[in-house]
């Protein structure tokens, strides 16, 4: 067991050097809250961790597959789409421009990169395409998403079918809000030999709206082999999203990707009117995310974990998959760290992708120091700035006899003009005793 060190868990660790060390990563969590919280949005005053984790534990024992380190839970079927992106490797999402017909009060776009002039400026994905097949890197999925797709047809159609001649076996996907779907559309996709499509549904449409959108899935079964919706959920809309759930259910969708809401750092005032707020723990490992997706808010994950216990129930045919934004965050620890050369100090976690090691601190360097040695082991590091010695998790079980506070270090590696570096970015703490390799790391 590793015990998260936060602002309630600090004050109790013993070991001084360690609580100072382990503080200052505590206030940079606190510094960047404060942060958030000016944005506009209050940050909601209920830590709904314990909670979280009751219902997912809850879960597990009625047996839906837990994946990725609790980040993403399935029942039934699941994309292969979506299992790619855990680490992110041999898949790939273009988009042509992200302009949208919609006006949706959450959207992340604004936050891309370049988002002003692709509002205007389409993208060359056949020439993207020409060096992506060029690389020789091995690709087995391909997305195409937006902005709209759909508002570039002949782009979005010659997408697939360049993917498809470029990349034999390759598994496309597309999302798209339906609007602009039709049989001609179709009938050309389905030449193309698209795999999936991912509608989206606006809980906050009228009836009508979201009743065309279902009408725009039923059409796309005739063509598509995986039709699938994939949406945030909003707190508070879990009555609603059962009856989605049913009529997807009814209309024989493959799978439904429900997605944890998040507030984009923007448009503010939309959010307050509606009563939400902010997570008051929005990562497990705070960090810069490509994926910009933007602050938890608070209550959308209990809804999609209880969505996901009334499939269940209601044994629903269709698969039904929560996404968390940390699960979206994975594929890129996974490909910073994965495959590069590292200290012997740090293990590659096989939970979260991210480097770990093991510190003691102050007073308890030495008794460790000296089981260390008598064992012949030496590839310890010693920090006397800031007073740790630091190993190989492993190592950890031959400490049992000492009664002992070990730091447990989070990692990433980035690259810089000078080349790879290594972050540290949290510790927690845990105890020989307590500590078990197969499941704290």
């Amino acid at each position: 067991m590793i015990l998260e060190i936060d602002e309630k868990t600090l004050p109790l660790i013993k070991n001084t050097a360690l609580r100072s060390y382990a503080g200052r990563y505590v206030s940079i969590y606190k510094n960047f809250m404060e942060q958030m919280s000016h944005l506009g949005l209050e940050v909601d005053a209920q830590d709904d961790r314990e909670q979280v984790q009751t219902t997912i534990a809850a879960l597990r024992k009625k047996g839906i597959k837990i994946r990725n380190d609790a980040r993403s839970i399935v029942y039934h079927d699941l994309s292969p789409a979506c299992k790619a992106c855990q680490k992110g490797v041999g898949s790939v999402t273009f988009f042509i421009s992200l302009k949208c017909h919609r006006d949706c009060f959450y959207c992340f776009n604004p936050n891309q990169e370049g988002y002003l002039h692709f509002l205007e400026h389409s993208r060359d994905l056949e020439s993207e395409l020409d060096d992506l097949r060029d690389s020789e890197q091995p690709v087995r999925h391909l997305g195409l998403t937006g902005g709209e797709p759909l508002l570039h047809k002949e782009k979005t159609i010659s997408f697939f079918q360049k993917a498809r001649k470029d990349f034999h076996d390759v598994y496309t996907r597309m999302y798209t809000s339906g609007d602009h779907l039709d049989r001609d559309t179709l009938q050309a996709l389905k030449h193309a030999h698209l795999d999936e499509i991912r509608f989206s549904i606006r809980m906050h449409d009228l009836a009508k709206g979201q009743r065309h959108t279902f009408d725009q899935i039923t059409l796309a079964k005739e063509y598509i082999p995986y039709v699938m919706v994939e949406m945030p959920v909003l707190p508070g809309t879990f009555e609603e999203m059962k009856e989605v759930l049913l009529e997807l259910d009814r209309l024989g969708v493959f799978s439904i990707n429900l997605l944890e809401f998040c507030f984009p750092m923007n448009n503010a005032k939309a959010f307050r009117e509606q009563g939400y707020t902010i997570r008051a723990r929005p990562f497990r490992v705070l960090y810069n995310y490509w994926y910009a997706g933007g602050l938890p808010v608070a209550g959308s994950e209990l809804v999609c974990l209880d969505l996901l216990d009334y499939a269940m129930e209601s044994r629903l045919k269709m698969g039904v998959h929560y996404c968390s934004l940390e699960n979206k965050h994975s594929g890129q620890v996974y490909q910073q760290n994965f495959g590069n050369s590292f200290s012997d100090t740090l293990y590659f976690s096989q939970k979260d992708y991210f480097l770990k090691s093991a510190k003691v601190f102050g007073a308890d360097i030495l008794p460790v120091r000296q089981i260390f040695d008598a064992s012949n082991y030496e590839n310890y590091l010693l920090s006397e700035e800031h007073s740790y010695l630091e190993f190989h998790v492993d190592k950890i079980g031959t400490l049992k006899k000492l009664d002992i506070e070990i730091g447990i270090s989070t990692n990433i590696l980035e690259k810089r003009a000078d080349g790879l570096v290594l972050r540290e970015l949290k510790v927690d703490v845990t105890t020989p005793k307590i500590f078990q390799m197969t499941k704290d790391v």
